[in-house]
């Protein structure tokens, strides 16, 4: 049985560990924080990197990615990547990744609280009463809204 020379190894073919593991999930936990990587790609490259074997399997998920990078064994370092030049485009509506600033005006928001609570009323009263006439209050309530919040409903 022979044996290599460790100097012949390939550096990218060095086994990685939990401690590799768990720095290459920090760092793209740092990348998802700064944004250049969404929620749904964290989670594939985060199981990517729980089945990651090698250096080579860790290194390809964060070649298209600059610098924090996971340190790695045998000295095989990613080359820096420079950030793009250019800004990166906005999260899709309705997006998880930003919160939305809610720009209502206090009217708007007793408007939208009122609207939603008015289906759980009209329950309420037509099983205390037995009348079904309590549901009219949820069309009332839309239109009473409808007015309050104006042109702007639809932003």
């Amino acid at each position: 049985m022979s044996t290599a020379d460790s100097s012949d190894l390939d550096p990218r073919q060095i086994r990685v560990g939990d401690a590799e593991r768990t720095a290459a999930l920090d760092a793209l936990g740092e990348h998802m924080a700064s944004g250049r990587i969404d929620l749904d790609e964290y989670g594939t490259r985060s199981a990517q990197v729980t089945q990651a074997r090698t250096v080579a399997d860790l290194q390809a998920l964060f070649r298209d990615l600059p610098a924090p990078h996971p340190d790695l064994p045998g000295g095989a370092a990613l080359p820096a990547v420079a950030p793009p030049a250019y800004a990166a485009p906005a999260p899709p509506a309705g997006s998880t990744a930003v919160a939305r600033q809610d720009d209502r005006s206090p009217a708007q928001r007793i408007a939208a609280v009122a609207t939603g609570l008015s289906g759980i009323i009209a329950l309420v009263l037509f099983i205390a009463t037995g009348s079904w006439l309590w549901f009219l209050i949820v069309p009332a309530i839309g239109i009473v809204t409808s007015q309050v919040w104006g042109k702007g409903w639809n932003r």
